[in-house]
């Protein structure tokens, strides 16, 4: 009878804390019928309190969970060896005062950067140029032009980031996006390098 059983460990999942981790949790799984009711169930980890916001259960932990359960099994995975489990609810949460002073000093910030940048490049004198070129009349403050731009200047922010509040414009992600995207890979290998690294530091202290 074929025993074998493809494994394919998930990259991260979120979960609530003092939760028991079953092998249908972090991983997909391909194996013949008779196996099929009993290795979903099959318990993996059972997160405790000592589990800090991020644990990660290795692909040999898996494996010698189903060996115990089937000893005869051919497992062969695919994809990631290991899976990051997120620990809902243990992440501090930010203050509000704390988030207002923030997007405060972030709002100034962003808003000084905008008129340091227009001052820097000549934009004042730029759009009075382009005013008197269209009007024929030369205005030290060409409000018919300067009150578009500035419209003009919030919409296509909003183009560019793809987002108005949570209504998204199409299904191209944003370079905000990406880069988050991006940040939160960085995050996920070190992490499981770091984890790596403490597993190699405590062989070595039990040699």
């Amino acid at each position: 009878m074929d025993e074998t059983i493809y494994l394919r460990p998930r990259h991260r999942i979120r979960v609530k804390p003092d939760s028991l981790i079953l092998l249908t949790h972090i991983a997909q799984i391909n194996a013949p019928g008779h196996l099929q009711g009993l290795l979903p169930q099959i318990p993996i980890y059972h997160l405790s309190k000592a589990d800090r916001e991020t644990v990660v259960i290795d692909l040999m932990k898996m494996i010698t969970a189903i060996k115990k359960q089937v000893p005869a099994a051919e497992i062969s995975p695919v994809g990631p060896s290991q899976t990051i489990i997120e620990i809902a609810g243990r992440k501090r949460k930010v203050p509000f005062l704390l988030f207002t002073l923030i997007w405060i000093l972030l709002f100034l910030g962003s808003a000084l950067a905008i008129i340091n940048f227009h001052v820097d490049v000549g934009m004042r004198a730029a759009q009075e140029k382009i005013y008197y070129m269209i009007t024929g009349i030369h205005d030290d403050t060409p409000l018919l032009f300067q009150i578009p731009y500035s419209f003009g200047l919030g919409a296509g922010m909003i183009i560019f980031f793809n987002h108005l509040f949570k209504k998204r414009f199409n299904e191209e992600p944003s370079p905000l996006e990406v880069e988050i995207f991006n940040y939160q890979q960085d995050i996920d290998r070190y992490i499981l390098l770091n984890e790596n690294e403490e597993n190699i530091k405590h062989f070595d202290d039990d040699r």
